[in-house]
């Protein structure tokens, strides 16, 4: 008697045990939904860029319009150098100053071309020797609408005490229907918001351990044989 109720004890608390991780898996599974709908909203929302000047521009290579965009906050005095970060070094200097719409003498003066970064994370690293460098304590940040959030906690975390100022750049490509129609899109906000949730967790626990992450040191950002842009995100 005392065995069968001792099974029926059992029973009921493997089953307990399996209703809390099934609540639990469905409190997370909600909790990643609920955060990529509003990742991908904020993503996807037309660009609303404060304005303001700062020490430099960083454009982070990759989608169509980055560089253009930022050679244009350059030629309106808005920072005295530009750095483009993660070129491919196969392309040549006059390339990127062909595609930028610079005048040969301003992209000579003030453009500095970075060829290290594979990824975003290069990019903050270069864009960290390059404002230790040059002592800026203000950046704004050229790159896509749905690669900001990563790229921002990246640099963040790389160059405590800098200001950063985001300015996002649309895709090119027409939105003809809601991103959760169109897989492709779909992919692409999905791949990002999966690699932004590692970068925003420490970023959470370097703000609330209020220390330093990194800090700037003197090395030097080479100032070119790179070119062909490509998309280290």
């Amino acid at each position: 008697m005392l065995a069968r109720h001792d099974g029926k004890l059992e029973r009921r608390s493997a089953v307990g045990r399996r209703g809390r991780w099934l609540l639990a898996a469905s409190f997370l599974a909600w909790a990643f939904a609920t955060g990529f709908v509003v990742f991908a909203a904020y993503a996807m929302r037309p660009p609303e860029n404060p304005g303001g000047n700062a020490g430099g521009i960083v454009v982070l290579t990759g989608a169509d319009l980055r560089l253009a965009e930022g050679a244009r906050l350059l030629e309106a005095g808005r920072a005295s150098r530009l750095l483009v970060s993660g070129v491919n070094s196969r392309t040549r200097p006059e390339d990127i100053q062909r595609l930028s719409s610079l005048d040969p003498a301003r992209f000579n003066c003030c453009v500095d071309l970075g060829y290290k970064a594979q990824s975003t994370v290069g990019n903050a690293e270069e864009t960290r020797d390059w404002a230790s460098k040059n002592r800026f304590e203000s950046l704004i940040v050229v790159t896509s609408t749905y690669h900001m959030l990563r790229s921002l906690a990246e640099l963040e975390l790389a160059l405590p005490g800098v200001r950063l100022i985001p300015h996002a750049v649309a895709p090119k490509a027409p939105r003809r229907q809601p991103w959760w129609l169109n897989p492709g899109n779909a992919r692409i906000l999905l791949g990002e918001y999966v690699k932004y949730l590692p970068v925003a967790a420490r970023l959470l626990v370097a703000r609330l351990l209020a220390t330093p992450t990194a800090s700037p040191t003197r090395a030097s950002t080479t100032r070119a044989v790179p070119a062909t842009i490509r998309n280290p995100s």
